[in-house]
Order: structure tokens, then sequence, then C-alpha cells
């Protein structure tokens, strides 16, 4: 049995043997998995610690921790059991085999394609989050001493700071200077290829004698697009001298094709001589290739974005500062506010100031008021398992401007909160629209601790605090939960009240039964029986608790209540009592032992005759039969014996929602007559396996 979170975290995802690698970042673990079937979400969810779950394409899994992360990944990784498994990146076979089971998933290869995509984005950033934010309170420090007088502004044009200031102002430069050579060693490690080698390539351009060569004789000035540009001819070649200081978008292309360069080389050279030529051959061909091509190319694609925003905010800030903080809501969870804040290192850069990182506060405080709304609910509802997830996520928020914990362990699970925290973006960003816009001379994070770096820090304060309090307010008053699901928590916090409170009076009256007695022998029968009283919940009932039987999930998904069912045959309860269930997962098992009844041509429907006398009716979708079994692949046939878990049928979600079709699944119960009770276990995210109904005679 599990006695750590590490242990049930790695029991919950399928044990050791189902997982292929094991990474973090600031707030969550990441596991590639073998068969992100096995993840048992429901479990996972409930460990202690642990915020939330995010299942991904391709077989990754997201465990969301929190500021904790870095210890559970420790604790994982010292684990007897991990020895041999997880805890490192994936070796380049490991992502070959990966990808080619996203290939083989057929239709659904396109949006393995785009998650992928995201996450390169993400995973060339993250693991140098902590040097981020170290660098922006820094820099936060800097502009406090400013704003007190205590030095000058220390970033104005021409102004030159006493040696200990300047070594002050380096601790934060060398982050951001740097960055390039930082992101090409995370996103060439991302896609496989050796990340000393993706480092080496970008350093060739960032030395202080590739910027001298624009001082060479025979360098000239041109005209390139409106902007004044150097270049020196090599070989006969036009090279562009450019400072590469905190670009991002070079590392990122030259990381890519350093990763297909890389596999091409690995299959063509033999594998005794690959660790000396691979390498080699690899460097011989990116250097050139990113100095003369990919190098510029990217600075002009970070430019062309940069002048992109810039123009809308020239246009009307007060649009820009609206939009802003409500794209983000929706940009942060695909991994797309990566490539902005390179935006915002760029405009840093060139312009000396930043115009983005305003607005975005407004979504961020929006985002930690929903998670203080959320706190407060949970703090009165006595839900300690949220109040546990809100206090870390708002920790995190408000301390260090991240949002990830939020997002995934609590706005993305409960739909209603999104819209009030949108309330709140949307009032943030009319404060700073309307007050003129909200500027700053550094890169930070917005949190409490960056107020100081922002211009003017009253319009700005007054804008998050705004939107803080907004969100929050929103969501105190309406709650974050919907009725039933507020109704459903409530009934299973008073009877596991009641539960304990019966088994601690229980266990207090028993030494004052045995003393009456004079018995030492009486007190454990008496606790026993005051137990098994306690558990009694029909009028009339003996000694004896009435055996319950339990149906597991067929389909990975979410538990929803039947009258959420899109049909008035399945919603209304005309077929019988049951639950549904919204699938995640695209295959349909049989969710105990017994003998298939039915089983439609066209997949969509299937008959069970359980061994425990339940007959059950799983239906895939609604008014999935005109389809006529395409995108079905049906595995088996009425009469065949089944047990739990064997495979009833595989579906394309691609081709039935592509054809308009409602993908909810109804579970009914065809004989629930002939149950006293037949009750959802719960409702929310389900697994194939967990339990899903209860039923007692």
């Amino acid at each position: 049995m599990a006695t750590s979170p590490a242990e049930s975290i790695v029991d919950a995802v399928g044990g050791p043997g189902n997982i292929e690698s094991l990474t973090h970042c600031a707030t969550r673990l990441r596991f590639q998995l073998r068969d992100s079937s096995n993840v048992d979400q429901s479990t996972v969810e409930a460990i202690p610690g642990v915020m939330g779950a995010v299942p991904q394409a391709g077989n990754r899994y997201q465990v969301v921790i929190g500021g904790a992360v870095q210890n559970v990944y420790n604790d994982i990784n010292a684990l007897p059991s991990m020895s041999g498994a997880g805890g490192g990146a994936v070796d380049e076979d490991d992502i070959d085999s990966v990808k080619a089971r996203e290939r083989a998933k057929g239709p659904r290869g396109k949006v393995a394609w785009l998650d992928s995509l995201f996450e390169f984005l993400s995973d060339s950033f993250r693991p140098i989050l902590g040097a981020l934010l170290g660098a922006s309170l820094f820099i936060t420090f800097m502009a406090l001493m400013a704003t007190l007088g205590v030095i000058p502004a220390w970033n104005a044009p021409g102004v030159v700071l006493d040696p200990s200031w300047q070594f002050v102002n380096l601790m934060w430069q060398c982050v951001f200077i740097f960055l390039p050579l930082m992101v090409a060693y995370n996103a060439a490690k991302k896609v496989g290829a050796d990340p000393w080698v993706g480092f080496a390539i970008m350093a060739v351009v960032m030395l202080p004698q590739f910027s001298g060569l624009a001082t060479q004789e025979g360098a000239q000035q041109i005209n390139f697009l409106g902007s004044d540009i150097t270049t020196v001819s090599v070989f006969g070649l036009p090279l562009t001298i450019f400072d590469y200081s905190s670009q991002v978008f070079p590392p990122l292309l030259m990381a890519g094709a350093l990763g297909l360069l890389w596999k091409g080389l690995r299959k063509v050279i033999p594998e005794n001589i690959q660790l000396i030529f691979v390498p080699f051959l690899a460097m011989l061909i990116m250097i050139p290739l990113t100095a003369f091509l990919i190098g510029p190319i990217g600075v002009y694609a970070g430019a062309g974005l940069a002048n992109l925003l810039s123009s809308i905010n020239d246009f009307s800030p007060f649009i820009f500062a609206v939009v802003i903080p409500l794209a983000y809501p929706f940009m942060v969870p695909l991994g797309l506010h990566w490539p902005i804040n390179a935006i915002m290192l760029l405009n840093i850069q060139n312009l000396g100031y930043d115009f983005i990182q305003g607005p975005m506060g407004a979504w961020n405080f929006a985002c930690f008021g929903a998670t203080a709304g959320v706190l407060w609910i949970s703090w009165r509802a006595r839900d300690k398992q949220m109040r546990q997830t809100a206090t870390g996520a708002l920790a995190a928020g408000l301390l260090g401007g991240i949002s990830e914990p939020s997002l995934y362990g609590i706005h993305l699970r409960f739909k209603r909160i999104y819209p009030r925290m949108l309330v709140g973006c949307l009032v943030g960003g009319l404060i700073i629209g309307i007050g003129g816009g909200v500027k700053t001379q550094a890169f930070v994070f917005t949190s409490l601790l960056t107020i100081p770096a922002f211009d003017s820090v009253v319009l700005y304060g007054i804008a998050v605090l705004a939107a803080f309090v907004v969100a929050m307010a929103l969501v105190i008053i309406s709650d974050y939960r919907t009725p039933e699901q507020r109704a459903e928590f409530e009934a299973q916090r008073d009877k596991a009240e009641a539960k304990a409170g019966a088994t601690a009076a229980g266990a207090a009256a028993a030494p004052a039964a045995a003393a009456a007695s004079g018995s030492s022998t009486a007190a454990p029968a008496q606790t026993a029986q005051g137990t098994a009283t306690a558990t009694l919940d029909k009028p009339g009932a003996t000694d004896e608790v009435s055996a319950a039987i339990e149906i597991a999930s067929p389909l990975d998904g979410t538990a929803v209540a039947l009258s959420e069912v899109p049909d008035p045959v399945f919603g209304g309860g005309v077929m019988g009592p049951g639950v549904a269930i919204e699938p995640t997962g695209n295959t349909v098992v049989s969710p105990g032992a017994g003998t298939v009844a039915a089983a439609q041509p066209t997949g969509h429907a299937f008959g069970l005759e359980l061994d425990n006398g339940v007959e059950l009716l799983i239906h895939v979708g609604i008014d999935t039969v005109n389809l006529k079994g395409e995108g079905f692949e049906v595995h088996v046939k009425a009469g065949d014996r089944v047990e739990q878990g064997t495979p009833l049928v595989t579906f394309d979600r691609a081709v039935i929602e592509k054809a308009g079709y409602p993908l909810i699944t109804p579970v009914i119960v065809l004989n629930g007559d002939g149950f006293a009770t037949v009750d959802p276990v719960g409702f929310g995210p389900t697994t194939t396996g967990a339990p899903l109904l209860v039923l007692e005679k």
C-alpha cells in the first residue's frame, strides 16, 4: 500500500513500468507514459498535495503539484521501484517510438502534432522559469531603489551607476543577455538532439568576435525593410551581423532544424562512429546555416510580431489594453504566451520599454482573484481538498506571478469560473486603457512583489486590484460549482462527517460498556456492533448491511447526470436509471464479467448481461447509428463471454464530431426496477475500471 504522495502518484499513473520518463516544471510533474489508459485520474486528484491532473495527447500526462513540485519529483525518483524507470529525458529511440504511436492514431495525429508544438514552446522555457523569476525580482528591487531616490534612474540613457550598483544590475542582466543559449539548450534537448551541441551552435553568433566582424574592413551598412543593418562578406556570401542578446526566435528555429538533421545523421552514420561524427557534422552544417539564414529569419520574425503588436497599441492603446487580458486566459493553457514573452523582451531591447506586461497583469490578478473566491467558498464549505489546492495556487500566483496552478488545478475543472474571471480581466483592462496604458522598462512576472516595476504604479495598482476583487466577488456570489455539484459535495461531506462521528461515538462508548460489564472483552464487541448499526441506511434494517453491487466505468471521461443527455428517452430515464459519460478516451470496455446480449454492427450500442444480475446498455453517442458504422471498430459479437476490461468498441471521435453528433455516452441499467436503488458513485472525472454506479437490492 502506498504510504507517501510520491508512491500514490506513481501507482495512480499505472506504476513504474508505465512510466517512460518524468520531468517537471515550476508547478507540474510531466509524465511520458507508455499507456495513458492505465491512469486512474480520480485517484490522482484525490492524493494529498495534488492540485489537479491534465491528460494530453501522445500518452503525456501532467500532475499539478504547485510550489512543492521539486520535492515530490525528488521523492518519486528516490523510490526503489523507480530504479531505471522515468526520471530523465526521453532518449531519441523513445521519442521515435512515441511519435510512431502518435502517427498510428490516424486523424487524431493533427491534434497530437499541435499539442507537441505547444509543448515544444513550453519545454524550451519552463526549465529556466526559476532564473527568470529571480531576475525579475532583481529588476523590481532596482526599480524600487530608483523610485525611492536611492539610485538614479538605472535604465535611463547615459546614466552610469557606481560599481556596487552596477554589480547588482549584472545579477539580472546575465539571465536575459544569455537567454538564447538557455533556450537553445532546452529546445535542442526537447527535439532529441544533444543539448550542448545546440548550445554551442547558438554560442557562435553570440561571441564578441562575431559582433566584432561588423567593424572589420569591408563591412557595409545597408538598408533592409526600413532598418540599417551591417553585412560582411564571408567566403563571398553576405553575413548579416545582429546582436542576438535576449533573442528567442533564432534558437527556437535553430533547434527545430537541428532536431531533423540529428535524426537524419543518426540513420545514415554507422552506430559505432556516431559519437564523433554526428555532433561534428551537425555543427558543420548548422553553424553556417544559423549565422547566414536561420538567425536573421528569427530576428526578423520576432521583430515582425513585435511591430504588429506595437502597431495595434499605437492605433488604440485602449483596445490593446482590453484585448490582451481577455486573450491570455485562452493562450496560457495552450502555451501560446511564451512567444509573447519573447516579444516583451524584444520591446525592452528595441524600444526601451514594454507595453504588454501591464494589461497582462489584469489577467493574472483576475485569475488569482477567482482562486481567492474558490478558497473563500471552500473554507466556508469545509472542503479540505479544495482549500489545500486553492491555498497553494493563490500563493504561487500572488508571490510568483504563476497562473498554471490556478488554471490546471481549479479553473479548467469548473466551467463556471471562466466567465466570471473574464469579467475581472475586462474591468482591469478597461482601467488600464482609460488611463492611457501601463509600461515597464524591464521584464518581470506580474505578482504582488513586482508592482513597483510598472509605470504608473498607481494606475497599474488600481487596475490589478479591481481585476482581483471583481473576479473574487463574482465567484463568491455565484459559486464556482453548479447546483448539482454543490449538492453532491455537501451530501458526500455530510455522510463522511456523520460516519466519522458515529465511529468516534462508538469508540467512546466502548470503554464505558466494558467497565459496566466488568469485562475487558466487551469493548471490541460493542464497538463492532455500534459501527455496523451506524452504517444502516434503511429503516427496518437489522445488523446486516445490504449488499451493494458496484458497476465500473466502461470509458475514460467525465461522469455527468443522466439528465444532461440531449435525448428525451435517455435523459428522461425512460430506458432506466443510470449515468452518462462525456468521453475523453476512445475505447469502451466491459464494466464487469458477463455475456454480450447485443452488439450492434454499427458499434454504437451494446447490451450486457453481467454475472451479478445487472442488465446494462452502453450507448456510444447520440444518433450515432446514422453513421452506419463509420468511425467504429467493433471488438465483440452477441454471445461472447467478456471480463471486466474486455474492449467492446473503439471509436474515432473526430469522425463523430465532424458529423455533428454528441459524444456523450449513457450507461443504463435496463433492469433497474429489480433494485432498491441505482445511484451514481459521483460526478466528475472517471476512468475505465473506476466505480461508476452502485446498486442495492
